[in-house]
């Protein structure tokens, strides 16, 4: 029996969480959840998402982990192949896509970048590099707050991919 669309994205969201809660990388961690729900395996995307983590590299200095992870999935689903690199156009779906994803983050959360999300959640940002920042972090819950912002970003990511598919199948089906 084929799952219907709300247990895909359910999927994906208890993947994606499950995985930042075990693993931590937030980027990875969503395009983990969201490959896992839709049958990819890429381990060049997944390595490529490691020093996307907490705003690029810790630093909290860069739009969340897991909006990047989001945007690197549906550019793999949409994205202007190597073989159309001299097209500048072709990437425009992929674009627009990301935008809408963005945008959707940007409504849910008020602000993309990594810092001002956990200074908005936590009421400061936590350098992670240093040992007792990161305990400090796990007391006020950021494992817990950051997994389920992982697991919605999945969530919106792959609506967003499967929104497109069943556009692009009616289009298809039309011609």
């Amino acid at each position: 029996m084929e799952k219907g669309r709300s247990e895909i994205l359910e999927e994906a969201f208890h993947k994606a969480k499950q995985h930042e809660l075990k693993s931590g990388g937030c980027a990875q961690c969503t395009i983990a959840g969201i490959f896992e729900t839709l049958g990819v395996k890429d381990e060049g995307v997944f390595k490529a998402a490691t020093g996307l983590a907490d705003g690029v590299g810790l630093t909290g200095d860069g739009h969340c982990g897991a909006l990047s992870g989001g945007a690197m999935a549906i550019s793999y689903f949409f994205g202007r192949p190597l073989t159309e690199f001299d097209d500048m156009m072709k990437q425009v779906r992929a674009c627009l896509l990301a935008k809408k994803l963005h945008d959707q983050f940007v409504d849910e959360h008020g602000t993309c970048r990594c810092r001002d999300i956990q200074e908005k959640t936590f009421g400061r940002f936590f350098n992670l590099y240093d040992p007792k920042e990161m305990e400090a972090s796990v007391k006020a819950g950021m494992p817990e707050k950051c997994s389920t912002l992982v697991g919605e970003t999945a969530r919106m990511a792959v609506a967003i991919i499967l929104d497109e598919r069943e556009r692009l199948e009616k289009k298809t089906s039309k011609s």
